[in-house]
């Protein structure tokens, strides 16, 4: 949970501009954000409940079919590592973990500066770069416990403004890519 998630349902309603939105919630996130607002949201709870046998759908792979972009905002340092180490407890790990990198995985952390700047931290972004995750890089002002420096969690405008970019360049992609039954 990251206290940038008091900005998820201004972040998700700028989003739902450009088209759906589904919004997956780690129980740490209630801390800062109690989800009423936002429809088409899911919890750890929800993946359970959908699937009671064999053939059931299972949601972390359901949402990962469904998705043509998946944004992690705000992403703790904690899911950071999940990601890099390839953890997988919860349902946003799980969709995560089961994620077709072809498709555009995007991060936006948001940490306190001396955690964005841990050693840590920085050997897991390197990792999820390599595996060519898009990180919207955290933006410096004062934080929530009175600290000035790098790790806000980018402008809402700014990480819309690239979640638009990317799927405008996946969709000219898209469009010239021949069809295979052409």
């Amino acid at each position: 949970g990251s206290v940038a998630a008091v900005l998820t349902d201004k972040l998700v309603a700028e989003l739902e501009k450009l088209g759906e939105v589904k919004v997956i919630f780690t129980q740490s996130v209630y801390h800062f954000n109690d989800g009423h607002s936002i429809k088409n949201l899911y919890t750890d709870k929800d993946e359970w409940e959908t699937f009671k046998k064999i053939g059931d759908p299972i949601l972390h792979i359901e949402l990962r079919k469904w998705a043509d972009v998946f944004l992690i905002a705000p992403c703790t340092v904690n899911t950071m590592g999940k990601l890099a180490n390839g953890l997988c407890d919860n349902l946003l790990t799980n969709t995560a973990m089961a994620w077709d990198y072809k498709k555009p995985l995007v991060i936006a952390p948001a940490c306190n500066t001396f955690m964005w700047r841990n050693l840590m931290t920085n050997r897991h972004v390197s990792v999820l770069n390599g595996l060519g995750v898009k990180i919207i890089s955290p933006v410096e002002k004062t934080l929530a416990c009175g600290d000035t420096g790098v790790g806000a969690m980018a402008p809402i405008s700014s990480i819309v403004f690239r979640i638009d970019g990317i799927r405008q360049v996946k969709r000219v992609v898209d469009n010239a890519t021949p069809n295979a039954s052409q």
